[in-house]
């Protein structure tokens, strides 16, 4: 089994507005599929999301209690640093302003943890003041594992590796923790705007 599994299907784009796509990229009707090693298969009823804080505090959402949390229906363009962006992609979650209301977001970091073993770090300006959700719903349907179902990050203004899927731990951190990618030599950050794919951009 090849440790990279890729999906990129149909034609290259290259229509969109410059002020909607970012340098270096291109528009594509598809949703390419890019993962570093195989697809979890998380069944429902073993599901969990924990959020850990800067002294340990811990809080943790079945399935049936992270679904029943208030959610919203977004639509936001999505980039990944393969250089591919897809316009008004449709999706269901619950933002992380509402997951973190009750800690301390001081801290400055978080490291996301998924299903699969997979890490990546965002800072926390970038996850909160409704800029990022734990999605869980694409396109009017439950998101499939490949995307990242049941649920992933969504973190629509950076790249999309920082978007982690199979999503199941955030800790909040007060230094920054690179994550799998990072350690591999891709951006700190990932500004899709700044062309921040690797360490060096």
């Amino acid at each position: 089994m090849s440790f990279i599994t890729r999906g990129f299907k149909g034609r290259r784009q290259t229509d969109g507005s410059p002020e909607r796509v970012p340098p270096g990229q291109y528009v594509t009707s598809d949703f390419p599929v890019l993962s570093a090693g195989p697809t979890p298969r998380i069944a429902l009823d073993q599901w969990r999301l924990t959020i850990t804080g800067r002294d340990d505090d811990e809080v943790g959402w079945s399935w049936d209690e992270f679904t029943s949390l208030p959610s919203e229906i977004f639509t936001v363009d999505i980039h990944c640093v393969t250089k591919w962006t897809k316009l008004d992609s449709t999706w269901e979650g619950v933002s992380l302003d509402v997951l973190l209301e009750d800690f301390d977001t001081s801290s400055g970091f978080a490291s996301v943890g998924s299903y699969g073993g997979y890490t990546t770090n965002v800072p926390l300006r970038d996850l909160t003041g409704a800029r990022s959700w734990v999605a869980y719903g694409y396109d009017g349907s439950p998101l499939a594992p490949e995307h990242g179902g049941p649920a992933r990050l969504l973190v629509p203004h950076l790249y999309l590796w920082k978007s982690a899927k199979w999503v199941n731990s955030i800790r909040l951190l007060d230094t920054d923790r690179p994550g799998f990618w990072e350690s591999f030599g891709y951006h700190i950050y990932g500004d899709p705007w700044k062309e921040q794919r690797y360490s060096g951009d």
